[in-house]
């Protein structure tokens, strides 16, 4: 699994010093239990963090600059962390931590419910009435309607893989999408795509079919 596209930054950076919401934290975790990478940068940050508070004078301190933040991870060892081996007999589970705890259970008994555009999903409950959390299922070979976005929107592949307009995103990738962008992913031909998708608005389709259905479909 080579995974090519990151939460940005500043999105990790307020993920670490726990300045996000817990539906925005939740994509942000997950995305952190596939991608060795990302967690270096967050133990960086949090290290460098920590640091930089204790070497503060409390009388003159006015916070921390995330340039100035941004240029010691240069600093930095690039050496990530390895990810455990399983045995060879121990059955992986498809849905990562902590999404799997969240659902009470993996993606094989998950019970889905019909979107009606071409897509379905299952709610992942959270206490954050900020956003909402959906786990989506787009059947392979099939697109999403085109559309945009009221907006933030978050996007987390955990199995199978979806394109549109910014690339390819396989199990792992994470999209940061907000109302600048208009576009209609598509499942990968080979397997259903399976994505936690994390919404703090309604998304806004072009067509007149699928904003009719809209009000009944809740997304």
């Amino acid at each position: 699994m080579t995974i090519k596209h990151h939460p940005g930054d500043l999105l990790l950076l307020d993920y670490a010093s726990g300045a996000l919401g817990e539906g925005w934290s939740l994509a942000v975790a997950t995305h952190l239990a596939l991608c060795p990478t990302c967690r270096q940068s967050k133990t960086d940050m949090e290290a460098i963090g920590g640091a930089l508070l204790e070497d503060q004078n409390p009388a003159t301190s006015s916070g921390l600059s995330f340039d100035h933040i941004e240029a010691q991870l240069n600093l930095q060892s690039d050496e990530v962390v390895r990810p455990t081996v399983k045995r060879a007999t121990e059955r992986t589970p498809i849905l990562p931590e902590p999404l799997r705890s969240y659902l009470g259970a993996d993606l094989d008994t998950i019970d889905w419910r019909r979107l009606g555009i071409g897509a379905y999903h299952r709610l992942v409950p959270t206490e954050d009435a900020a956003t909402t959390a959906r786990l989506i299922k787009i059947p392979a070979g099939n697109p999403v309607p085109m559309h945009s976005h009221q907006g933030a929107e978050l996007t987390l592949v955990v199995d199978g893989s979806f394109s549109d307009s910014t690339g390819n995103y396989g199990r792992g990738d994470f999209q940061e999408a907000d109302e600048t962008l208009q576009h209609q992913p598509e499942a990968g031909p080979d397997k259903d795509c399976i994505c936690l998708v994390i919404t703090d608005g309604p998304l806004r389709f072009k067509s007149v079919a699928a904003r009719i259905a809209q009000p009944f479909l809740g997304i």
